[in-house]
């Protein structure tokens, strides 16, 4: 049907997709047509064959089988362009040709005629139509024919052709709901690689933007001591000493957009070599418990991003104060601790509070939706004396 819900709705055509030839291999389409014409041929070497036909009968049954032929394929046209009056405008016509043929000596013909207005209007109209107007035909067509005619082995054959229309009708539905399904399968392909190449490449942004955020965020530390210093009027050797570190970050940032870039193929080293190099460079201790194994890619960058982010918020605002950091293997996920104690006084003067202020603020909210997306959680807030950030992310 035009809704491709199957025929049980009698007052509607059946789908286009059913009527074309979209989705019928070519030898079903050769078998289609040579069962037509061999049907025809016997037809009408039935007809013609008889001794006693005269020459105006011969060409007067000839017309009749070329107009009905005729008559049936506009119908076949008309029908396929799901306009009804003239489709039955079309099937009146080769009914009437079916009554010029019995009353004219083709009774074969005009029985094959009342057969393909039975398979034709089973086959292409709405069923609240054809079942009445196929019905009422082929009474008629009973009635009025000559006695030879009628009989129940006709009736038979004309309502055992409607009968296949309609079972022929239902496997044109079902090869075309096949054939939509599959249309709808490869649309759902295609959005389905254009959403993972969109969720790809929006992954990789938000890597390299985190890896910039946190390396620059971490250089901007060290030259605003450096300026803070210069403005204090420290030595020589401190100043480059800061200004040293600054370029170890932007190197460090350079590796680390590599890494990151390699985390996303799955190629990174275990989580837990990377927080102990991580923990080493900044003086910060260490604790792995339960059994370690490996993350997925999303879930180990996703801990290794937050690592990095708090690490670098102890340097901008707690310089000096101890820090800890805890990866604890879970069932079904993991999780990430990383606390840290008082901060020793600043001695810098005022200037000094400009450490503080500097980067975005806006990494811990960064790593909050990252640990989300993933269906994890991140939380971070005071802990007693010091600052305390706990990341927990799903993990196999």
């Amino acid at each position: 049907m035009t809704d491709g819900h199957g025929v049980d709705n009698w007052t509607e055509w059946p789908s286009r997709e059913a009527v074309d030839r979209e989705g019928r291999t070519r030898a079903r389409l050769w078998f289609a047509y040579g069962g037509r014409c061999v049907g025809l041929g016997a037809v009408l070497w039935v007809t013609f064959a008889q001794e006693h036909r005269d020459a105006a009968h011969t060409w007067a049954v000839a017309a009749i089988a070329a107009v009905g032929v005729l008559a049936f394929w506009r119908f076949l046209r008309r029908s396929r362009e799901q306009r009804l009056t003239p489709a039955l405008l079309w099937v009146a016509v080769v009914f009437v040709q079916a009554l010029f043929a019995v009353t004219n000596g083709g009774e074969a013909l005009g029985v094959l005629l009342m057969c393909v207005i039975a398979l034709g209007s089973l086959q292409r109209l709405p069923l609240i139509v054809a079942v009445p107007a196929v019905s009422l035909g082929t009474l008629l067509f009973l009635l009025l024919a000559s006695a030879s005619v009628q009989g129940y082995g006709n009736a038979a054959v004309i309502t055992g052709l409607g009968v296949l229309g309609y079972v022929t009708r239902m496997d044109w539905e079902a090869r075309a709901n096949t054939q939509r399904l599959l249309a709808q399968e490869r649309a759902a392909r295609v959005a389905e690689a254009e959403s993972a190449a969109l969720a790809e490449r929006a992954r990789i942004a938000r890597e390299i933007h985190d890896v910039l955020a946190h390396s620059l965020s971490a250089q901007l530390v060290h030259l605003e001591a450096a300026r803070v210093m210069l403005d204090a009027g420290a030595d020589r050797a401190q100043l480059r000493e800061r200004i040293v570190a600054a370029r170890r970050m932007a190197q460090d940032g350079l590796a680390e957009t590599k890494q990151a870039l390699s985390a996303l193929r799955g190629e990174f080293a275990p989580v837990s070599e990377f927080l102990k190099t991580l923990a080493e460079a900044d003086g910060a201790t260490v604790e792995i418990e339960g059994l370690a194994r490996p993350l997925g890619a999303e879930a180990g960058v996703a801990v290794r991003r937050t690592a990095q982010e708090a690490l670098t918020n102890i340097r901008k605002h707690a310089p000096g104060a101890p820090c800890a950091i805890r990866l604890s293997y879970l069932k079904g996920s993991v999780e990430l601790e990383v606390r840290n104690g008082a901060a020793a006084r600043r001695e810098d003067g005022p200037d000094g509070a400009e450490l503080t202020r500097s980067g975005s603020g806006l990494g811990l909210l960064g790593m909050r939706e990252r640990a989300e997306l993933l269906g994890g959680s991140l939380q971070a807030g005071p802990d007693g004396e010091g600052f305390k950030v706990l990341l927990r992310v799903p993990a196999a």
